[in-house]
């Protein structure tokens, strides 16, 4: 008689994607929220819905390693529910005025940058080169993150603390700064390792 093996739960289902599956759910929802005719209560349901997805960001990588509950298809989804979270945020908020004028030139650093970072990982993905994420890389997913945050709040935000769009502003143009320093670092290493090739 065979001996019955023991089911073995998927990968796919472990804590950090599970995460990082509702990181990718919120993408549509927090576009809905801001796509609503002004309304207060639907830019704090955003904010609100943006900050945990934010937190994930963290929680899922920090669990990962503590729990070593790595898997390819965490590690292919997360940065991309990241950048989906931060592209789409971006847009909105262009497409609503509330990034306007020169800043928008801020949010087309960050777009770009992501689109170019993402190409560079490809590449160096298929050489078999890492490329580990810098501290610069950490404080500038920080500052994004927190700039957002003010410039969801936006005019709902203007009525808690005035200057709140103008916070945002001045974090997103540092981390549109930070954006420049380590997507250069990339594109460093990416062409370093093309002339190799």
């Amino acid at each position: 008689m065979n001996a019955v093996t023991p089911t073995r739960r998927s990968k796919a289902f472990n804590l950090p994607n599970l995460l990082t599956y509702g990181r990718l759910v919120a993408v549509p929802v927090v576009v809905g929220l801001m796509f609503w005719p002004e309304d207060h209560w639907s830019r704090w349901m955003a904010l609100g819905i943006f900050a945990v997805a934010a937190i994930t960001d963290y929680l899922d990588g920090y669990l990962a390693r503590a729990y070593s509950q790595f898997s390819a298809l965490g590690r292919m989804l997360d940065p991309i529910a990241d950048k989906l979270l931060v592209a789409a945020v971006l847009l909105m908020l262009v497409a609503d005025h509330t990034v306007k004028g020169w800043a928008i030139w801020a949010a087309i650093v960050i777009l770009c940058r992501e689109i170019l970072v993402s190409g560079l990982r490809e590449f160096l993905a298929e050489l078999k080169v890492g490329v580990p994420v810098s501290k610069v890389a950490k404080w500038k997913t920080t500052a994004q993150l927190v700039s957002l945050g003010f410039l969801i709040a936006g005019p709902a935000g203007e009525t808690v603390l005035p200057g709140t769009i103008m916070i945002g502003t001045v974090l997103l143009w540092v981390a549109a700064v930070l954006t420049l320093y380590t997507g250069w670092d990339y594109l460093k290493t990416g062409i370093h390792h093309m002339m190799r090739e």
